[in-house]
């Protein structure tokens, strides 16, 4: 979801910096499973999940894709505004996570949504070639029942592996000399979190049928969580190697750990009953 460079990268999606690459597939999932109960015990200390669905929040938001997608990773220009937005941002939600302790946003995500068959996802309009999988192809749902997962950004100050530090990097973990140890070993769930973030409001507008655009290594890393995204077209250059996929959102939280499925709950009752 180089590693993470674009809208649903999460290279980090594994919890221990140390694990070798010769550890089998079962117990790194293990690990990461294990990894994510903790995370879900203290999530609610350090970060607080939310829905940009005000101008300045989304202003906001805007200004931290700016960063990341035109200062970062010279995606898209920069602007004299410093605010990176386009046509699809009038009908997105808008995820993004606060850090507590800085009040500064630790990341965002958005979910498009379409109301009628002229409002394309841009999985649709962009790379509708890339797209071979007929019987889930976007124009095989009501437009009402789909949705597509972009623009995921993190920013550097919110990085702190050295696995994190290469050319584009746009998600990780937090920078060491800012933050406590406690805190350290959370941030790497940041992108996680907005992923979880997305699925809840698929479940909560009722569109299921999910559609991305990103590496194939991300999907690979994303079903370590337990989040098994369906290849439906070649990869193809766009942004570097991407691929597109889908999923049933309604799939995922039975496939998911109890450490994950925790973590999605308590995000859930966040972004629900945000006063509770």
């Amino acid at each position: 979801m180089k590693a993470l460079r674009t809208p649903g990268q999460l290279t980090h999606s594994l919890p221990a910096s140390g694990e070798t690459p010769s550890i089998d597939k079962a117990t790194r999932s293990q690990l990461a499973s294990d990894e994510a109960l903790v995370i879900a015990n203290h999530f609610a200390q350090y970060l607080q999940p939310g829905i940009a669905n005000t101008t300045r929040m989304k202003r906001e938001v805007y200004a931290l894709r700016h960063q990341v997608y035109c200062e970062e990773l010279h995606f898209e220009d920069e602007k004299p505004d410093q605010i990176e937005t386009d046509e699809f941002d009038e009908r997105s939600i808008h995820c993004c996570i606060r850090h507590l302790g800085s009040q500064n946003l630790a990341g965002t995500l958005r979910l498009i949504t379409s109301n009628s068959p002229s409002e394309l996802l841009p999985i649709r309009q962009f790379c509708g070639h890339a797209l071979t999988d007929s019987l889930l192809h976007p124009d095989q749902f009501l437009p009402r029942e789909i949705c597509e997962i972009s623009r995921l950004a993190v920013p550097a100050s919110f990085r702190k592996r050295q696995v994190d530090q290469f050319e584009g990097g746009a998600t990780g973990a937090i920078n060491e000399a800012s933050f406590s140890a406690q805190e350290l070993r959370f941030f790497p769930y940041i992108a996680i979190s907005l992923y979880m973030s997305a699925i809840a409001m698929t479940y909560k507008t009722r569109r299921f049928h999910v559609f991305v655009m990103m590496e194939p290594r991300l999907a690979r890393s994303l079903g370590f969580v337990g989040i098994y995204f369906q290849p439906i077209g070649p990869a193809i250059e766009y942004h570097g190697k991407r691929a597109p996929y889908y999923i049933d959102s309604r799939q995922i939280k039975p496939g998911l750990s109890p450490g994950y499925r925790k973590l999605l709950a308590i995000i859930q009752s966040a972004l629900f009953n945000p006063h509770v």
